[in-house]
């Protein structure tokens, strides 16, 4: 028996690990997580998800709805090396630059089947947008 090792250096995020409970994965920059292109949020609604920050700058952007059904939209500034937890069916996005890498930890089983994808409104997008203007 050996100890493995993972690594990923391509855009976006893959899974460098999973077994049947629980999966590793690392995420980079990619287009759709930059605040240029940013036009949706998710939620997982059966499981948590991790996001640890390893390098580079990433806000983490969540959202809860509102009475009138919309959504109100709060941002946390991760620091390295910290875990940071979404809890299950918080509407969330990760806003990421081109030197970000986050280790992301959550469920083996999550994914399309148990998690919603929210695209955002013209002015929700104008609004995230001027938060970072």
């Amino acid at each position: 028996m050996e100890i493995l090792k993972y690594a990923y250096e391509g855009e976006g995020l893959t899974r460098v690990f999973e077994n049947e409970k629980w999966m590793v994965g690392i995420k980079n920059w990619k287009p759709a997580n930059d605040i240029a292109n940013l036009d949706n949020v998710e939620r997982h609604n059966e499981t948590d998800e991790l996001f640890i920050l390893l390098a580079g700058h990433c806000t983490l952007l969540f959202a809860n709805e509102n009475a009138n059904g919309g959504l109100d939209f709060s941002y946390v500034e991760m620091e390295p090396l910290k875990v940071y937890n979404i809890p299950r069916t918080l509407w969330h996005n990760t806003i990421t630059q081109h030197d970000t890498k986050l280790a992301l930890i959550e469920d083996s089983a999550t994914g399309s089947a148990n998690s919603d994808v929210r695209n955002l409104t013209a002015a929700e997008i104008a609004e995230v947008r001027a938060h970072f203007a």
